[in-house]
């Protein structure tokens, strides 16, 4: 599933691409080109704004919550959406580009040194360049798919 969220809610765009989702965030809320984008990358739209959803098609999602992990719910339960673990930290969170994997020898100058020394797998941003490694926010990750999964 591919979304196209507003620019109100850049955490919750994060947030599903740390989840294995395509997310981009659509700055200019004009609702004509937010439809025509959202058709040509079939996409579906989510926004916090009722006015701005209120001109758009049948299937935006228009969420209530500030909270990032009850959007995530939300939205799961609206769209039936199944967290696969095998696609969590496969997007970049910044640029929403699939990221790649980097051998451990050729990161050792781009990451903290007790970094390099605790992790074994590295992955890179081939657009942004950015370097992602397991860190502590797993954890938390997991540790919100099993409160989705519990439907809490």
């Amino acid at each position: 599933m591919r979304f196209i969220v507003t620019n109100e809610l850049g955490k919750l765009a994060k947030r599903l691409r740390i989840l294995g989702f395509d997310t981009i965030e659509y700055e200019n809320a004009k609702t004509p080109e937010l439809i025509i984008k959202a058709l040509a990358d079939d996409r579906i739209i989510v926004t916090r704004s009722k006015s701005v959803g209120e001109k758009l098609p049948k299937g935006t999602i228009v969420l209530a919550s500030t909270d990032i992990d009850e959007q995530v719910r939300v939205l799961c339960e609206k769209l039936n959406l199944k967290i696969a673990k095998e696609k969590m930290f496969t997007r970049c969170t910044l640029c929403n580009e699939e990221l790649i994997n980097v051998p451990k020898d050729k990161i050792e100058k781009l990451v903290p040194p007790r970094v390099y020394e605790a992790q074994e797998i590295f992955k890179k941003c081939p657009r942004c360049g950015k370097i992602y490694w397991q860190g502590s926010h797993l954890e938390s990750i997991n540790n919100l798919i099993d409160k989705i999964q519990r439907g809490k």
